[in-house]
C-alpha cells in the first residue's frame, strides 16, 4: 500500500497583495528541508478573502497560475490552493491542482459565502475534482464547501451490478480555507465529522492572521484520521508542517468496519 507526504502552508496573508504573497510564499516553500508530494496553500493565497474581483482578478494565463507552474516544477511537487480567476465573463474563486508537468485540474468553489457577499462577485461551481496521485484519489473543496456534507459524501451504486465492481471515490478530502477564528469550533468539529462519515483522511488548511476587513482567523489548521482522530493541527501561529498518510491504515479501517455499504443512494443535482 502507498503512503502521501503533504505539506500544510498555515500563514498570515498580505491583503491584495499579490506580489508580497507570491513572495513570502516562495520563500516558505524553498525552506522545506524533507521531501514532499503535496503542498497545500489557503484559499485565495494570493490576495486574502477579498470582494474586489474586479480589481484582482486573473486569467489562468495570468501571474499567480504561472507563479505555481513555476514552483510546482522547481520542486516537483503537487502544488494547490485557490485563486481569484476571471473566465467566460465572470469570476471564480477557483481551486487549482498544479502538476510538476505544468497540467492542472480545477476546482470552483461551489458554495459561496453569502454571509459575506461573496455570491454577489462571484460565480458558483457545478463539478466536483477528484484528482489522482500514486493510487491516492483526492477531493478537493473550497472553505465554506465544508458546511455541506451531501457535497463532500462518498458516492453510492445504484444498482447491484454497479456494487459489484464499486470502488471508494476517493481517500483524502481537502479543504482550503479563510475560516474565522470566530466560528472556529465549526470548523474543527466539521472536519472531523467529514473524515468519519466518509472514512477519509481530511485535511483542512486555513490562514491566520487579521485581514483587510479586521477579521481574525486562528488557523486551527488540522488533518484528522479516517476515524476522525486529529493527527496534527496548529492554532494563531504560522506553521509548516509535513507528514505522511498511510493507505494501509484507510484500507484496513474501511474492511474492519465496513460503513460506507449500508450508505443512502442519492444523485446530486447541479
Amino acid at each position: 500500500m502507498s503512503t502521501l507526504t503533504i505539506t500544510t502552508i498555515q500563514t498570515s496573508l498580505h491583503w491584495e497583495d499579490k506580489a508580497a504573497n507570491l513572495a513570502m510564499l516562495e520563500q516558505k516553500i524553498n525552506q522545506l528541508q524533507q521531501r514532499t508530494e503535496i503542498v497545500i496553500l489557503p484559499e485565495m493565497f494570493s490576495t486574502g478573502f477579498s470582494m474586489k474581483p474586479e480589481l484582482l482578478a486573473e486569467t489562468m494565463e495570468g501571474e499567480s497560475v504561472a507563479w505555481m507552474k513555476r514552483i510546482a516544477a522547481q520542486k516537483q511537487i503537487v502544488l494547490t490552493g485557490s485563486l481569484i480567476i476571471e473566465a467566460d465573463g465572470q469570476y471564480y474563486n477557483r481551486l487549482l491542482w498544479m502538476l510538476p508537468n505544468g497540467q492542472y485540474g480545477y476546482y470552483d468553489k461551489r458554495h459561496l459565502f453569502a454571509y459575506a457577499g461573496e455570491h454577489e462577485h462571484y460565480a458558483p461551481g457545478h463539478k466536483r475534482l477528484i484528482a489522482s496521485v500514486k493510487g491516492w484519489k483526492i477531493n478537493l473543496q473550497v472553505c465554506y464547501d465544508l458546511r455541506f456534507p451531501v457535497w463532500a459524501r462518498q458516492s453510492t451504486p445504484r444498482t447491484e451490478e454497479e456494487a459489484e465492481n464499486h470502488e471508494v471515490e476517493y481517500d483524502l478530502l481537502i479543504y482550503v480555507a479563510n475560516w474565522p477564528e470566530r466560528r472556529n469550533h465549526a470548523w474543527k468539529t466539521l472536519l472531523q465529522a467529514r473524515a468519519i462519515e466518509n472514512q477519509s483522511f481530511v485535511v483542512g488548511v486555513n490562514r491566520v492572521g487579521k485581514d483587510g476587513n479586521d477579521i481574525y482567523h486562528s488557523g486551527d489548521s488540522m488533518i484528522v484520521d479516517p476515524m476522525g482522530e486529529v493527527l496534527y493541527t496548529k492554532a494563531h501561529e504560522e506553521d509548516i508542517h509535513t507528514t505522511t498518510l498511510e493507505k494501509i491504515k484507510l484500507e484496513e479501517i474501511r474492511h474492519k468496519l465496513p460503513f460506507l455499504e449500508d450508505a443512502d443512494n442519492f444523485i446530486i443535482q447541479s
